[in-house]
């Protein structure tokens, strides 16, 4: 039997334009999209109707499952907490974060990630997830066991991004010491003297391990057809290794030179919306409206505030003159999943998955209303 679903009498935002109309669904996906006045349907009284945003990178699952230093909730629990979280911001695809490597700055014991990503497909098996998840490693290349983590994922289809990162001081985010200094020192309360010797240790690490892992690393992936992601690009010379990584999404790029040179090069620049929202980086970073008024800006990601996927490209569009409305949220929905090869979703057009959101706007700040994905409402 034939399932059909009418959203009419909605600001229907598509790539181009934003259209007043209806949309039909059919067995989940996009029929028919048509101007004008409608009595037919869900009325949206004028409300809103975008795509479902696709969430590339969040820290979100693991924010539930460790709550607290020490702390270690259940891990279902966790990712149903985390799902409502994703699902109530307008998000229906969300790459989830796992942490590959860990040192003493923290991070999970191996198979702590494994067994959350079985708890994944346990629970995408039960019918228990409204949005779909898929899985984001994030591989901290410096970390003398982030190979090890990294195998345990070796034939596992979930994973569609894999992002190499290098932390350690004088590298990537942290080229100064003003802002290592204000995150780990002051943060954990070290001595000078304990400081220096955790930056010495951190320093030789990424100096061992760092550039092998990291070929080791994009060459599995490129075998395999995961994309890749660098993260905190901070020079020209970075960016040719990316490039020769065959990497296609730069996430956070610290300097405008990087970010240019990303955007020119062919990879999707990638910022965090709550750096939008917010106006500036929370580490002192350059500011992802910048990039946006010079034309170097993708994609966004929530990174650690969720709601602010769907928040961001309204703030976007009304303080960047050359930025729309379809332009910003193209940057949550149609780019994001272009850059991870997912071509059936992210747009309002026929033929897609109707993942879509019903959005209204009070005092600048948007409300979602209601949420589908494939046709079928889930929030």
């Amino acid at each position: 039997m034939t399932a059909e679903t009418v959203l009419c009498n909605a600001r229907i935002v598509l790539e181009d334009q934003v259209l007043s109309g209806s949309v039909l669904i059919r067995d989940g996906k996009i029929a028919d999209i048509s101007e004008g006045v409608s009595r037919t349907g869900e009325d949206f009284e004028g409300d809103y109707l975008v795509p479902g945003l696709v969430e590339l990178h969040t820290d979100h699952l693991e924010a539930h499952y460790s709550p607290r230093p020490g702390v270690r909730w259940l891990k279902m629990a966790a990712i149903q907490a985390h799902d409502a979280q994703v699902v109530t911001s307008g998000i229906t695809t969300v790459f989830d974060c796992l942490r590959m490597g860990s040192d003493e700055d923290g991070g999970f014991e191996q198979g702590e990630m494994r067994e959350m990503a079985d708890a994944l497909a346990q629970a995408a098996r039960e019918n228990r997830l409204r949005a779909d998840h898929r899985i984001h490693l994030r591989c901290e290349v410096s970390t003398d066991n982030v190979l090890a983590h990294f195998q345990e994922f070796e034939n596992d289809r979930q994973v569609g991004l894999v992002s190499l990162m290098d932390h350690a001081p004088g590298q990537r985010q942290f080229q100064t010491m003003d802002q290592y200094t204000l995150y780990y020192k002051n943060k954990r309360g070290m001595t000078d003297e304990a400081f220096a010797e955790f930056c010495a240790r951190q320093q030789a690490l990424s100096a061992k391990y760092a550039a092998p892992h990291r070929t080791e690393i994009a060459r599995a992936c490129a075998e395999r057809g995961i994309t890749i992601a660098s993260h905190d690009d901070a020079t020209i010379a970075h960016v040719e290794e990316s490039v020769g990584f065959g990497i296609r999404l730069a996430e956070f790029p610290t300097s405008f030179e990087a970010a240019e040179a990303s955007h020119a090069a062919g990879l999707s620049v990638l910022m965090g919306a709550p750096n939008i929202v917010r106006g500036k980086s929370h580490s002192g970073n350059i500011a992802a409206r910048d990039l946006a008024a010079r034309g170097v800006l993708d994609v966004l990601s929530s990174d650690y505030v969720p709601f602010s996927l769907i928040h961001a490209p309204f703030v976007l569009s009304d303080e960047v003159e050359s930025v729309s409305l379809p332009q910003a949220l193209a940057m949550v929905t149609a780019t994001p999943a272009r850059t991870v090869g997912l071509t059936d979703r992210g747009r309002i057009a026929t033929g897609l998955r109707a993942d879509i959101v019903r959005v209204q706007r009070q005092e600048g700040i948007p409300v979602v209303r209601s949420v589908w994905r494939e046709g079928r409402r889930v929030a």
